[in-house]
């Protein structure tokens, strides 16, 4: 497994295991879900636009791209950033933790329907599995209410829509340009579907913790993470960038008993231990591949992790119509998270 991606995976998991605690306080704080999620897609396209801007990399320009830009905002922001508002009204952020952690399950299963997840076999398939189990042995959703809630659905709706939007981008959207450009762009277009959420919105009622948790929501639990998706997902592809979901679990543990002194037992401890060793199930074996070819996509940088360009690396394991379907791939024409 290459060191970027592996720093890309620890980092998405401290980002987004944190954001289930900064969306439980702009609820606790005054704010609804329609202006949550509306403030985290404005917020996350601005930071996006800035590192676009400064990488030299131009929004797309077609129609086309545009149009898979909308689909992949619909499913990937759009849908599920306003589910885990309304589940979080009601259901606590440790079980939307544990269902939020369901969506390497929905992206195998959505893989094996398409075709376009290969080489899944028993060694993946018990960590995807065992990855699962650790996250409800965590939290321990048997000793919890709420599980059978609407808000417990509309998390689990969540968790499958992220599944959903990670197999249309790795067939649709991958080795488009530049990637901070078409995050940015994706974004734009999340933006767009939020704001018809605008007049059921409700007046803004929020104190300084709210402003202060949705900026960090927006500003790093969406600009930052979701660029750093979209090359998890080029690199190794969506059920394994999918996998990132079972350490967010662990993350929210760390943090709580670090932040806010909340006692972690020996149950969580194990729990813990057993996502992590489901997690490295799941990663793709080492396996070799011809050395990429030195340039850069128009536009990008040349430092630690700059995508070779389209075209520049073979394409192991395509799938009819050129999907990229092996791991390791990084920009295939139409190989390729909100």
């Amino acid at each position: 497994m290459p060191l970027t991606s592996s720093l890309r995976m620890a980092a998405l998991a401290l980002l987004w295991g944190s954001g289930f605690l900064w969306i439980k306080l702009a609820l606790n704080h005054g704010l609804s879900p329609a202006q949550i999620t509306i403030t985290r897609c404005v917020l996350g396209t601005a930071v996006l636009l800035l590192l676009a801007r400064s990488a030299g990399q131009r929004l797309p320009r077609d129609r086309a791209t545009w149009g898979r830009l909308a689909v992949a905002a619909l499913f990937c922001n759009a849908v599920p950033f306003a589910l885990f508002g309304v589940g979080e009204q009601t259901v606590d952020s440790g079980v939307a933790g544990v269902l939020n952690a369901t969506t390497p399950l929905w992206s195998l299963l959505i893989g094996l329907l398409l075709g376009t997840d290969r080489g899944l076999g028993g060694r993946r398939l018990t960590g995807l599995l065992l990855g699962f189990a650790g996250t409800l042995l965590i939290f321990a959703p048997w000793h919890r209410s709420g599980m059978l809630s609407w808000g417990a659905l509309a998390l689990l709706g969540a968790a499958a829509s992220y599944a959903v939007a990670f197999a249309y981008m790795a067939r649709r959207l991958t080795g488009r340009g530049a990637p901070l450009a078409v995050s940015a762009a994706q974004l734009m277009a999340a933006t767009a579907w939020t704001a018809l959420a605008l007049p059921v919105a409700g007046p803004v009622r929020a104190d300084a913790t709210a402003l202060l948790a949705v900026a960090a929501l927006g500003v790093l639990g969406t600009g930052v993470t979701f660029y750093l998706n979209y090359r998890l997902i080029a690199d190794e592809g969506p059920t394994s960038a999918a996998t990132v979901g079972y350490l967010l679990p662990v993350v929210s543990v760390v943090l709580g008993a670090l932040v806010l002194d909340e006692q972690v037992g020996a149950r969580v401890w194990a729990g813990m231990a057993v996502v992590l060793a489901g997690v490295a199930l799941t990663r793709p074996r080492p396996h070799r591949t011809a050395p990429p070819r030195t340039g850069l996509e128009p536009g990008a940088g040349a430092g630690p992790g700059a995508l070779p360009e389209p075209g520049g690396l073979p394409k192991p394991g395509a799938a009819p119509g050129g999907v990229a379907a092996g791991p390791g791939i990084r920009n295939g024409r139409t190989a390729r998270r909100a």
